[in-house]
């Protein structure tokens, strides 16, 4: 099992920065993959960006230039830095992780972007 915590949502306005965290714990040490999801209201919830085991990520055409997906391994901690962020970009956030077999989601965090 994997527990996952988001922390940093908030209200910013349109061309301001957040920098959303995801604390992972429980059996961390055999996730594949991890990253970020978003569901806007009325919306499908959506890739935002992902860092494999390998350090290599992957991010949304919508967010690539903008977003920045990084980690740190000591503190079991990924991070999604936002600049410039839309009103588009208002949704709640949520962490995945991708352990074998299972997939495990965070509880999300609420980003919104006032114009």
């Amino acid at each position: 099992q994997v527990q996952l915590v988001e922390s940093g949502g908030g209200l910013v306005q349109a061309g301001g920065s957040l920098r959303l965290s995801c604390v992972a714990s429980g059996s961390t040490s055999g996730i594949m993959l991890i990253g970020w999801y978003r569901q806007a209201p009325g919306k499908q919830r959506e890739f935002v960006a992902t860092i494999n085991i390998g350090g290599t990520t992957n991010y949304a055409g919508s967010v690539k230039g903008r977003f920045t997906i990084s980690r740190d391994n000591a503190k079991n901690t990924i991070y999604l830095q936002m600049s410039n962020l839309k009103v588009e970009d208002t949704a709640v956030y949520y962490c995945r992780a991708n352990r074998p077999p299972g997939v495990y989601w965070g509880q999300g965090a609420q980003v919104t972007v006032s114009s």
